[in-house]
């Protein structure tokens, strides 16, 4: 089996993609639908495993990949990571900004050393990865860069520090559209909902118990895909956004619209049909437990 991409195949020959967060969950479906697309196809990441296990597998299905383990809240790694992969490589092409993670916890229990960290990885580490493929590749050679939002239009209760760097993301994602334009280079951004991801699995206690039911706060009365994230990112990526920069594409089932005091119209579920081109996608144990 293959990657059952919406998307015409050789659509990223000959290009080199850098996928942060690239070993699990949306990272890796994104990767492994672009090495479908005839990208090759970088991978990075903390831990060396979780990248070499997700590049094996791109490399079985016949796709072109390698991987740099790199803490990206680290300057001078990530500086030392992009050289090596333009030495490598050559240019880079694309940048899926995708690293990030975050834990359950109101704000009044967040210490400064859990707030800043996670900045740090969802804010700070896009932004140096993002500045150095800039400053070291796509200044001379133009490109796309996507980074990776969140569901945070109405506050994020319970993870107020990743709604805080998500949000800063997203202005840093019009702001660098507009800097950065001049040199061809396009700057946008997806915003996932609530999706059937190894993320899930994360999670504990209450947190974890609230997740099957999440659905039922979806005006589509479901949960979305991996495939449905990497398509958006794909697409921005894709010759046919060539003029879309500076803008953030929410794929939530429209569970970001709407207000508390316009109850949702109960539904069945599987009225909305998903996409799941993912080959090797796998359902959270959490969803299993229903």
């Amino acid at each position: 089996m293959s990657y059952d991409s919406v998307f015409k195949p050789g659509l990223f020959a000959g290009q080199t993609i850098l996928v942060t967060g690239g070993g699990s969950g949306i990272g890796r479906c994104t990767a492994h639908e672009l090495a479908s697309l005839g990208a090759h196809v970088v991978l990075v990441g903390r831990k060396a495993e979780k990248l070499e296990a997700t590049a094996a597998e791109i490399a079985e299905d016949d796709g072109s990949v390698g991987w740099h383990a790199c803490d990206i809240r680290d300057e001078e790694a990530v500086k030392a990571m992009v050289a090596a992969v333009i030495a490598e490589r050559g240019p880079i092409h694309h940048l899926v900004n995708n690293a990030g993670g975050q834990f359950p916890s109101p704000l009044a229990s967040i210490n400064q050393k859990g707030f800043e960290a996670v900045v740090r990885t969802n804010l700070v580490g896009g932004f140096l990865v993002a500045r150095e493929v800039f400053n070291q590749s796509m200044s001379k050679t133009g490109g796309g860069i996507v980074n990776m939002l969140a569901d945070m239009w109405g506050g994020m209760p319970g993870m107020g520090h990743s709604g805080a760097a998500r949000a800063g993301m997203e202005n840093f994602t019009k702001t660098a559209a507009v800097e950065w334009g001049h040199a061809g280079v396009r700057v946008n951004a997806v915003a996932p909902g609530w999706i059937a991801s190894s993320g899930m699995d994360t999670y504990e206690g209450a947190f974890r118990a609230i997740i099957p039911t999440l659905r039922e706060h979806v005006p589509l009365k479901r949960i979305g895909t991996e495939s449905e994230v990497a398509a958006a990112i794909v697409f921005l990526l894709s010759p046919g956004a060539a003029f879309i920069s500076g803008t953030t594409i929410r794929i939530d089932g429209a569970a970001s619209q709407g207000s508390r005091a316009f109850p949702l119209v109960k539904g069945k579920p599987g009225q909305s049909q998903s996409y799941n081109g993912f080959h090797r996608a796998y359902l959270p144990d959490v969803l299993k437990e229903e």
